[in-house]
């Protein structure tokens, strides 16, 4: 089974909690505060691993999970960070959030990496929070929970030129004449069920990939056959070789249904640059048909050769034909790496009224809730003060809360209180 498409958990680790501790040592007079900070929580990437060439490995693990960075201690002792972890996939994968649909990243490059979840801040430890005017504070942070989410991955192959056309065509007998793949041949519709790739050289200055898409049918584009579950791979190709089955009813027709179902996917799979070749010309009913397909097809401006794919008559020709096209087209841009977790401290805020209570929305005060030791009286001033200081407070006043009604911020749920 070609696996080019799954979900995935990740989960980068938390962050060590903040610790509470005073120097209690011999000959060391008013030694203070000493609670170190907690370590970093590894993050998640995602790295190209050039021998991979499926999402294969994906079928049995799903679930990722990055090393928690570990609590402060005390004497001044911070935690270690957590370890990243780093999941290796094939070139060619594509990242998207499963929720969002939003477009993570793009891995082509051996060895690119994208870092798919961040691991969360350590906590402060006590002496972080001395003051000329509060020496010995009994204050500390919990860590910031590790970003969490699930990923869409899509494989899409990366071959110089892709073979298109009607189940039959010939395709898997021509990559395996001009290759040294051997993919499965057999005289029935279908018989390649997942892409191949096969590198063509042919002289020591001159190689490519190839690749064998699965046949399309019309309808392709919307789901009909196989063609929806592989069109994807040829938005990677540069050249197609459009492969006319000779002993087709109409050839022609093929090819106009084949280049509608090209357009109709979009992603400018029908922009691509087209050699045309009418396979089987071993067979003496498609000799006699050659003149016809050849003028039909030139007259729209495409190169038209003559091949046998079973008898390797007129291939070589043909895959020089699709070099110097690869020649004279524009090198690719690289694939752009984009941004995947930023975390602003912005003062803005929202107060929401819910069904069962209040939401207060921002990053910052969400940021408070969440490393905030609810069970040291000076850290719940602390957030109090910020609540007053940032004028969330009041916004809650203004919105009508009472006595009693339930306060949520972040993942916490507070109860109001005058």
């Amino acid at each position: 089974m070609f696996y080019d498409e799954t979900k995935i958990y990740v989960e980068a680790g938390s962050g060590g909690d903040g610790c509470v501790a005073f120097r209690r040592e011999k000959h060391v007079p008013h030694g203070g505060p000493a609670g170190g900070d907690g370590g970093k929580g590894g993050d998640v990437l995602l790295y190209v691993d050039p021998h991979l060439n499926t999402l294969y490995r994906f079928s049995r693990k799903r679930h990722f999970r990055a090393e928690r960075g570990e609590h402060g201690r005390g004497k001044g002792q911070h935690g270690a960070a957590g370890d990243d972890l780093r999941v290796p996939v094939p070139s060619g994968t594509v990242v998207y959030d499963a929720d969002t649909d939003e477009l993570l990243g793009d891995l082509t490059d051996s060895g690119q990496e994208l870092v798919v979840a961040r691991g969360g801040y350590g906590g402060r430890g006590n002496a972080r929070f001395a003051t000329s005017t509060n020496q010995a504070p009994r204050v500390a942070e919990h860590g910031m929970p590790g970003q969490k989410r699930w990923l869409r991955l899509e494989l899409k192959l990366l071959a110089d030129v892709g073979l298109v056309g009607v189940p039959n065509a010939g395709k898997s007998t021509l990559l395996a004449a001009v290759t040294a793949a051997r993919p499965k041949i057999a005289p029935y519709p279908f018989t390649t069920l997942q892409p191949n790739l096969g590198v063509v050289v042919l002289d020591p200055q001159t190689e490519f990939v190839l690749a064998d898409i699965p046949g399309l049918i019309e309808g392709a584009s919307e789901g009909r056959g196989l063609g929806h579950e592989f069109l994807r791979h040829v938005e990677r190709t540069r050249v197609l070789i459009h492969l006319l089955d000779g002993l087709s009813l109409d050839p022609l027709a093929d090819f106009v249904a084949i280049n509608h179902e090209l357009a109709a996917f979009g992603h400018g799979l029908d922009q691509k640059p087209q050699l045309v070749a009418l396979n089987k010309m071993d067979m003496p009913e498609v000799q006699e048909r050659w003149p016809e397909v050849r003028t039909a097809l030139e007259a729209q401006g495409y190169s038209v050769s003559e091949i046998s794919a079973l008898a390797k008559e007129g291939t070589r020709e043909l895959m020089y034909q699709a070099a110097r096209m690869l020649t004279e087209l524009p090198e690719d841009l690289p694939a752009r790496e984009l941004p995947v977790f930023r975390l602003g401290e912005g003062e803005g805020f929202s107060v929401e009224r819910e069904e069962d209570g209040w939401r207060v929305r921002g990053t910052r005060i969400e940021r408070l809730a969440a490393v905030t030791v609810w069970n040291l009286d000076e850290a719940v001033r602390r957030f109090q003060r910020t609540l007053e200081r940032m004028g969330i407070a009041e916004a809650l006043k203004e919105a009508g809360v009472q006595p009693g009604d339930t306060v949520c911020i972040g993942e916490r749920e507070l109860v109001w209180e005058e």
